[in-house]
């Protein structure tokens, strides 16, 4: 069984798209298309539904697939295993994050990355949305959301601590909120998707409804907006931890803290064997990070 038919059949079955998956591993659209069929004929089986518009998997090729991602892995694993330490991960890692994280976090992130495993090309997508990892054909995702698919694994980077910030000039105008009810007598900038806050304090948690005349769906939006003096707004600190630091902005209700259960996760699909080059960057990303992540050292 030839590993580069595996591997094209493994991105086929990501992308839908053998052309696609391909043109990845410079291959042309007709040899990409030799190599499944060579796959199959070997096999003795179909493994795809070909037809002028989508590529979809058989009952074979579905059952076929992890035990193609496994073989994979096993090679990655074995060649990693022999070198005195020399082999370096190679082919593409696909990585998904959310569009502030990833631009003010992961993207300066990668330049010693890709420096120490030039023989890894990088993948970066941002979106807000939570994609479909296997849809998407993610080899691993960024995200501070819960893990709610239990067939991902998380592995945490680190911490995501969240407040309630305003500008001087906001509060030298309206004043800073004394208890958490009295946001709702300010301007608040609201975050798409986040109606209510949970404030936590000696005595009780505190939930507190959301209303304002500015609604974003983007973490950084919120940030610039709020820094201009249109309102109060929930940020988390890595995210806004350079205005705090030049006291654009500042914390308003430091005695009454959020309650929230939010990190910075890596996710990846499960599997008994973690590709070499995923586990590569998760643990650089561990590393770059640190027990105290640099956005919490500059406060």
């Amino acid at each position: 069984m030839n590993v580069e038919h595996l591997t094209l059949f493994v991105r086929v079955a990501a992308t839908h798209n053998i052309s696609l998956a391909g043109a990845e591993f410079g291959l042309s659209p007709a040899v990409s298309s030799a190599y499944i069929n060579k796959l199959e004929a070997s096999l003795g089986v179909k493994l795809l539904h070909r037809t002028t518009r989508k590529v979809s998997l058989t009952q074979e090729g579905i059952d076929f697939l992890p035990h193609a991602e496994e073989v994979l892995s096993a090679v990655e694993m074995a060649q990693a295993s022999v070198g005195s330490g020399s082999y370096l991960p190679q082919g593409t890692l696909r990585i998904t994050s959310s569009a502030s994280f990833g631009r003010m976090h992961i993207v300066p992130a990668l330049k010693r990355f890709m420096a120490l495993y030039p023989g890894l090309k990088v993948d970066l997508r941002l979106s807000d949305s939570i994609v479909d990892m296997v849809e998407g054909g993610f080899d691993v995702a960024i995200r501070n959301a819960a893990l709610n698919d239990s067939t991902l694994i998380a592995r945490k980077l680190a911490r995501d601590k969240r407040m309630i910030l305003a500008s001087p000039e906001y509060i030298a105008q309206f004043g800073a909120p004394s208890t958490p009810a009295a946001i709702q007598q300010h301007g608040f900038i609201c975050l798409a998707g986040l109606d209510h806050l949970h404030f936590g304090s000696a005595k009780k948690v505190e939930r507190v409804k959301l209303n304002g005349a500015l609604k974003v769906d983007n973490g950084e939006a919120a940030r610039d907006a709020c820094a201009q003096g249109m309102g109060l707004a929930v940020s988390s600190l890595w995210c806004a931890y350079q205005e705090m630091q030049s006291k654009r902005l500042v914390p308003v209700l430091t005695d009454y803290p959020l309650v929230t259960e939010t990190a910075i996760w890596a996710v990846y699909p499960s599997s008994r064997l973690l590709a070499p080059k995923v586990r590569v960057f998760i643990d650089y990303l561990a590393d770059y990070f640190g027990e105290q992540p640099y956005w919490e050292a500059t406060r």
